[in-house]
């Protein structure tokens, strides 16, 4: 067989660097080479070189206890460019800020991407009894209030891709008929809101809005997160009406005009 073209191989070297990288998860934050090869269908000396090269420059680390591999400093440097860069996130730091002290509850700016919700800027509350979150972190879209919000928004070919997939039972609350996640994504589209219920984490509640550019698109979502035992029923339409005006608020910031 011929060899490939320099420029051909270099590609290929840089793709498959790339699904290296995407494959590292907070499911599976460390691997080995051999489990690399098995799951990216590489032979272990490729995979070997390219952690090689990916390591020296400070993308990967490789522990020598146990010869695993995981995601280096390099990439939260890049991470911290991108998110400090978002328009968006510049935007909306104050707002959060405000909404945490109304509220007393962590804030979020979240955003799609490969149909997973991603959160790129948080305002953490002051109580001692937190939700497990950072800036980075992506979660399902059908069990979270930005997901579905921003899904809610989308044409319909998303949504029916969205609907064919497995909906993952995450708490018993969590919606799985895709009937319903139909009903309730026009539901939410109508409302320009979206409140879940423990869909996602047992006793976790969120609330979410849309946040659009000059446009008028949909391009991120706030939401207000805390415990159901902590935000209370009483309180869900105050907490409401102050998500959807920080939304409005930041959209306004960002050209859009009612």
């Amino acid at each position: 067989m011929p060899d490939k073209p320099a420029g051909e191989s270099t590609l290929s070297s840089v793709k498959n660097s790339l699904r290296i990288l995407n494959s590292f998860t907070n499911e599976e934050p460390e691997k080995r080479v051999i489990d690399l090869a098995n799951e990216l269908q590489l032979g272990k000396s490729t995979v070997s070189r390219l952690l090689s090269t990916l390591a020296s420059e400070g993308f990967v680390t490789k522990d020598p206890e146990t010869q695993k591999y995981r995601l280096g400093l390099r990439i939260l440097t890049l991470n911290s460019i991108v998110i400090a860069n978002l328009e968006v996130n510049k935007e909306a730091r104050p707002i959060l800020r405000n909404l945490v002290n109304e509220t007393g509850e962590a804030a979020h700016i979240a955003v799609l991407e490969n149909q997973e919700v991603v959160y790129t800027e948080q305002i953490e509350c002051s109580h001692p009894v937190r939700i497990l979150s950072y800036v980075g972190r992506r979660n399902p879209v059908h069990c979270t209030s930005s997901g579905k919000l921003l899904y809610a928004f989308l044409d319909r070919v998303a949504i029916v891709k969205l609907l064919q997939q497995e909906l993952k039972a995450y708490t018993p609350n969590t919606i799985t008929d895709p009937d319903i996640l139909k009903k309730e994504l026009m539901e939410i589209k109508q409302a320009e809101f979206c409140y879940s219920d423990c869909e996602f984490l047992q006793d976790v509640v969120s609330f979410a809005a849309p946040i659009r550019d000059y446009t008028g698109k949909v391009i991120a979502a706030i939401s207000l997160v805390g415990p159901k035992h902590r935000i209370l029923k009483h309180q869900h339409s105050t907490i409401k009406n102050k998500v959807i005006k920080a939304a409005k608020e930041i959209s306004r910031n960002l050209g859009y005009m009612a």
